[in-house]
């Protein structure tokens, strides 16, 4: 029970574990509505806005061009991490690695190509969309754009959105590329499978395809809609900024793993393994 001298100078009772949940999970209520809300005005808006020339063209430079080395330097690493630890564990169970490509291919273009591509944007892509509209938001920028009677979602979000969406395919193909020719690489120096072994397409079906179109669809929307409602709900100064960022790489995370399990999910009921 809070002291009466507490009470008295207004200051509010301490929170017990399930009032911290309870109001946990009506912030994050709160905050995927949002999502949501900034998710339909954007999809408006591709059909109903304004057409800016060359706004898409410009973010698809930012988003793409800028993110190549990056994102090919981590998955080519990752190509070869993987390929050298599933080859050490498949030589203690069976000598033979006939089926390593394939197996890697199957793997690469399911799950690691659209995912790691997804958070890699997350963290680079994302937290620059909510710094930008987050500085915009606490200099008053974005409410001199509503005084123009100009929705920020058209102007802002709209054309990030088409640019991401174009860049998230492609981003993964190059990357799954880079990250395949490591993949090999590894194989073939520490395992002695030759490339044309290891250039194995048997497991790979249109299941795996259709599942990594549209995660590639899923992750270039998500990605930019959860960045811009975070920097759209920034307030209190550079600081704010600097929460409204860290808010925009861990929802737009959270938003990438639960779109792949729910995607990955239902290709595999319809498709099969």
């Amino acid at each position: 029970m809070p002291s009466a001298e507490l009470l008295e100078e207004g200051a509010a009772p301490p929170r017990g574990p399930l009032r911290q949940l309870g109001a946990l999970a009506i912030e994050q209520w709160r905050t995927w509505f949002d999502v949501y809300s900034v998710l339909v005005k954007t999809l408006y808006y591709c059909v109903k806005g304004v057409r800016v020339p060359g706004a898409v063209l410009h973010n698809a430079f930012e988003i793409g061009n800028r993110s190549l080395l990056f994102l090919s330097v981590v998955m080519g690493f990752l190509g070869m991490i993987f390929v050298y630890q599933t080859g050490l564990q498949n030589q203690r169970v069976v000598p033979d690695l006939s089926l390593l490509g394939a197996t890697y291919l199957q793997l690469l273009v399911r799950e690691l190509a659209p995912t790691i591509t997804a958070l890699m944007l997350a963290t680079r892509v994302g937290a620059g969309i909510a710094a930008e509209l987050g500085s915009m938001m606490v200099t008053e920028q974005i409410d001199a754009l509503r005084m123009c009677a100009a929705d920020p979602v058209d102007y802002l979000v709209k054309p990030r959105f088409l640019a991401s969406l174009l860049m998230m395919a492609v981003l993964a193909m190059v990357s799954g590329s880079v990250a395949w020719g490591t993949g090999m690489l590894t194989a073939q120096v520490f395992f002695s499978v030759t490339p044309a072994t290891f250039s194995n397409f048997t497991l790979l079906g249109i299941g795996d395809v259709v599942a990594a179109a549209l995660k590639c669809l899923a992750f270039g929307a998500a990605v930019p809609i959860v960045s811009a409602q975070s920097g759209f709900n920034t307030f209190g100064g550079s600081e704010g900024v600097g929460w409204a960022t860290t808010r925009a790489v861990v929802n737009s995370s959270l938003a990438v793993i639960v779109l792949d399990f729910f995607i990955g999910g239902a290709c595999q009921l319809i498709f099969g393994g």
